[in-house]
């Protein structure tokens, strides 16, 4: 290392709130698989901190939700007790984005009033903070959808607050990255920089197509492996009119694209891996490492489809896609050192 000791700080201050990210999605992914994204028909970033503390303040809430379509249309015989549980998943997905602000926020101020935090720096970590409201605001956009006739969030919405959480869990953990251990690039950047470049693309539209996977519950059907329903290309793709439709909509269509990219990546990452082993052995860790949990990953997914998703590992697939991605990135910037 080769960082003074307050770099060192801000960088592990970064690694912390790149971690609360994580903990948030994966709340997250427990709160959509359980039907709790719902519960709370209103957003106050303030005072909806504080949780029911009376039997009345339960009664309101609960009068609320009574309202709203879900409860309406799916949960009309759900208790007391069953609003209960899922409110407070909600509530959890919901304190834990609060909680990120305050500990990215008080140590920023700490950091820029020691100077640890100067210049183009300090303006572009707190451009960090912004981002982290923008994505408390489309959670608060992305529920307003299930309030409504459909009581169902709308994927393209799902796939914009999921796709928000990986860049900013991304631009933080790059830039840690960045401050820890200063990298050099390239004039010329080689084929293993630009393959890397690419895998990290194709890992973010690999994200976003679960999120279209999620928000219209394909994974509930074609529960097979390695064909779906006995094709390979399932007859259904193209059903939907106009043409385009069937890729946001079409729940043959978006799994089979989320099947695709996998296999795509299964060929891809490997042969990285393996020129990175090659070409910048200090890099050799991550590579390793980054193969290893792709082989996981990809486990995960299989087991998560023939089991119709359980919420266990349903949302222990969403966690290892952030996992991936971190790992791509600590790989991508590992060559760059070399």
């Amino acid at each position: 290392m080769n960082s003074s000791n307050p770099q060192r700080a801000v960088a592990w201050w970064l690694f912390a709130c790149c971690a609360m990210v994580f903990l948030t999605m994966v709340v997250g992914g427990v709160t959509r698989l359980t039907h709790s994204g719902l519960s709370i028909v209103e957003w106050k970033p303030l005072i909806g901190a504080l949780p029911p503390l009376t039997h009345a303040d339960w009664l309101e809430l609960f009068a609320k939700y009574q309202q709203t379509p879900e409860f309406i249309k799916r949960n009309h015989d759900m208790t007391l007790d069953g609003f209960q549980f899922i409110f407070w998943w909600e509530w959890a997905h919901r304190l834990s984005g609060r909680a990120i602000g305050v500990v990215f926020f008080l140590p920023y101020v700490w950091f820029l009033l020691r100077g640890h935090l100067r210049g183009a720096m300090a303006a572009k970590v707190f451009g960090f903070f912004i981002l982290g409201g923008l994505q408390g605001a489309m959670g608060w956009y992305m529920v307003k959808s299930g309030l409504v006739d459909d009581p169902r969030v709308s994927q393209y919405r799902l796939a914009a607050h999921l796709g928000l959480a990986f860049v900013l869990f991304g631009l933080m953990f790059w830039t840690g990255l960045g401050v820890l251990q200063r990298r050099t690039v390239s004039p010329a950047p080689t084929l293993t920089v630009r393959l890397g470049n690419w895998l990290v693309a194709l890992v973010f539209i690999m994200v976003l197509s679960g999120a279209l996977v999620a928000g219209i519950r394909a994974g509930m059907a074609y529960n097979t492996f390695p064909l779906m329903n006995g094709h390979f290309v399932p007859p259904e793709i193209f059903m939907v009119e106009p043409l385009w439709l069937n890729f946001f909509t079409n729940m043959a269509t978006v799994q089979f694209d989320h099947r695709m990219i996998a296999w795509l990546l299964m060929g891809l990452i490997p042969w990285y891996s393996w020129r990175i082993w090659n070409e910048a052995p200090e890099a050799r860790t991550p590579a390793a490492v980054l193969t290893l949990w792709l082989a996981a990953q990809v486990a995960l997914g299989i087991a998560t489809l023939l089991l119709q998703v359980p919420v266990a590992l349903g949302a222990a697939h969403q966690a290892g896609a952030m996992v991936l991605f971190g790992l791509l990135l600590w790989a991508n910037h590992a060559i760059r050192r070399t």
